[in-house]
Order: C-alpha cells, then structure tokens, then sequence
C-alpha cells in the first residue's frame, strides 16, 4: 500500500529532523522514533486531493500522517514542535538543527493546511450539488403523497414534555462534559511543552557539564604547565642576571639574546594560558545560569501536575454528578411512566362509565 501512494504522490516539500512520538501509557514522555536524524516530506495525491507528512527510518514508514484542516503545529522551543495526529492516535515531535529549519517546516504545514482545507471545502461543495440535485425530484413527491395520505398525529402532553426535559438535560450534561475536556486538554498540551522545554534544557545541561569536566581536566593541566614554565622563566632568569654579572667570562651575547627571546615566548604563553582560564571560569556562571533554568521549568512542571490532579478531580465530581443526575431522571421517568399508565387506565375507565351512562339513557 505504501509503495502504491508512492507512485502518484508529488513531493512537494522536504527536511531533516529528529523524529519522537508521544508515550503511549503515559502521554508525557517523549521516545525517540529514529537514532538519528532523517528525512521528513510532504507529498501531495492529486488523485485524491490529499497531502501527508511521510518520514521513513530504515524499512519502515515512522511517520504516515494524512494532513487536515483540524491539525496545528506548535512550536515548543526554538528548535523544537510537534502535532497531534487524532487518525494514529499519537503526538509527533520533531527536533531540529537550527531554528530557520523549524520555522521553514511550520510555515510549510500552514499552507499545507489550508490547501487541505480548501480541498475539502470544494470537495464537500460537490457532493452537497450532486446529492441536492439527486434527492429534489424524489423528495417533492413524497412530500404530496405525505402531505394527502398521512393522518393527523394526536399529542399528550405528558409525553411530550418527558422529551422536551430528557433532551434538555442531555444537552447540559454534555456540554458540561466537554467543557471539563477542554480545560484537561489544554493542561496536557501545557504540560507537554514543557515536558519539551525541560528535555531541550537536560540536553544543553548535559553538554555543558561534559565541557565543565574537560575544562577542569585541562586547567589543572594547563597549572601544572604553567608551573613548570614559572620555574623555567626563573631558572632562565637567574641565568641571565649571572649572564649580567659576570659580563665577558660568561657564554656569548648570542646565547643570552636566545635566552631572552626565550623568556619573552614564555611569558607571552603564559598570558594566553591566563586568559584561557578566564574564559573556562566565565563558562561557569552560563552553567549554573542554565541550572536555574532547569530549576525554573521543573517547578512549573510540578505546578502543571497540580493543576492536572485538580482536573483530573473536578472530572470524577463531575462524572459523579451525571451518574446522580442521570439516575434522578431514570426515576423521574419510571414515575412519569406510572401516572400516565394509571392516567390510561382513568380515561378508560371513563370511557367505559360513558358508555354505560349513554346506553341508559337510550333505555
């Protein structure tokens, strides 16, 4: 089947990225879909007026998502998105190099979403004429034929306002319950941000801790060399004061301009040395700059969790009320059921005390 949308499908669009679907269990984490960053497409089916995102690692296809008007791309860092596919039930995330490549895939997957859109509406436009132009004939006539040979419809009012209450409370109740799956929603949508942001922050913490270690390794290297050179720049030094003091008995004055050359080398590498040092202790302020960073979303996170458990609480209140509510109807249905059996029974009763009293008076 693949193979076969393969054949007359067009790209029209591609990038590289690294591919991450949303866990299945807990709908929090991120799994890496690909080890590596790989190929990720849109293609456009003329035949049937559809675009996809496609992505293949491998053998196997890791992204197969048709693109609706319903779906939207999020930004979530500055190298980071993802959207929800409703068809695969899952959320895809993608992560990018740089951030022109995130913005270049977003701008993209707007105007594919409204070349779907448009494709739909167009689509929709006509089967609404071929089914308006298929029905008209047939649904004139027996609008006449009902309209001579249905009988009047008598109407209780018992009845009829059981309907009208049943249906009222069922539009209450379900607008109730999609509100309360709007709110929980967007906290999930919330809380998967950041769940994005905190990993982009553990990568670049990861990183810069790697490079705090191999900093510290080289500076105390670079100590134990600048040592070394200090006391080499002393010995060298003390050569040349007894170059100085001694004057002619000594070695040459082409040694002593070796010398001296050879002390102004080590002191201009000592300097480099010292402004090396500097950058690796400037590096350290960005670290614990990006910790706090890290403490920052973390705190949030756990916020996002609170508000998630109180949803999550005012959903089971809520879904406890229905069951209440629903079960006060069922009673008050089986009661209203019982008044107009007996409510029957009357009226047949009256219509059998009728009877008698009219065949009386016909004696």
């Amino acid at each position: 089947m693949f193979p076969h949308h393969r054949e007359r499908e067009q790209p029209i669009f591609s990038t590289r990225a690294h591919v991450f679907q949303i866990d299945p269990t807990t709908k929090r984490n991120w799994i890496p879909a690909s080890k590596h960053a790989v190929s990720v497409s849109f293609f456009f089916d003329s035949n049937r007026n559809v675009y996809r995102i496609i992505s293949v690692g491998g053998t196997k296809a890791i992204i197969n998502c048709i693109v609706t008007p319903s779906m939207t791309f999020t930004k979530t860092s500055q190298k980071f998105g993802q959207w929800a596919d409703s068809r695969a039930n899952t959320v895809y995330g993608l992560g990018f190099a740089t951030e022109q490549q995130l913005h270049q895939f977003s701008e993209k997957f707007k105007e594919v979403k409204d070349a779907a859109r448009l494709a739909r509406e167009k689509s929709q436009d006509k089967e609404l004429a071929n089914t308006a132009l298929s029905i008209a004939a047939p649904q004139f006539s027996q609008d006449l034929s009902d309209d001579f040979q249905s009988p009047p419809v008598m109407c209780v009012n018992g009845p009829e306002d059981k309907l009208f209450r049943s249906q009222s409370a069922d539009i209450t109740l379900s607008s109730e319950k999609e509100r309360i799956k709007k709110m929980l929603s967007e906290g999930s949508i919330c809380e998967m941000n950041l769940e994005a942001e905190l990993f982009t922050l553990q990568d670049s913490n990861s990183k810069l801790v790697a490079a705090l270690h191999e900093a510290n390794a080289n500076v105390e290297q670079w100590k134990k060399q600048l040592v070394a050179y200090q006391e080499e720049t002393e010995r060298l030094r003390e050569q040349v004061a007894d170059l100085e003091a001694h004057g002619g008995h000594g070695p040459s004055d082409l040694l002593k301009d070796e010398l001296t050359q050879s002390l102004e080398e080590l002191e201009a590498l000592l300097k480099a040395k010292d402004e090396e040092i500097h950058i690796l202790q400037s590096k350290k302020t960005d670290y614990h700059e990006i910790e706090r960073e890290r403490d920052q979303a973390i705190h949030r996170l756990r916020e996002v969790e609170m508000r998630n458990s109180e949803l999550e609480r005012r959903i089971q209140n809520t879904e406890r009320n229905l069951s209440n509510s629903l079960e006060d109807r069922d009673r008050m249905d089986s009661e209203l059921q019982r008044a107009i059996e007996i409510l029957d029974i009357k009226i047949f009763d009256l219509n059998d005390l009728r009877q008698s009293l009219v065949k009386l008076m016909d004696k």
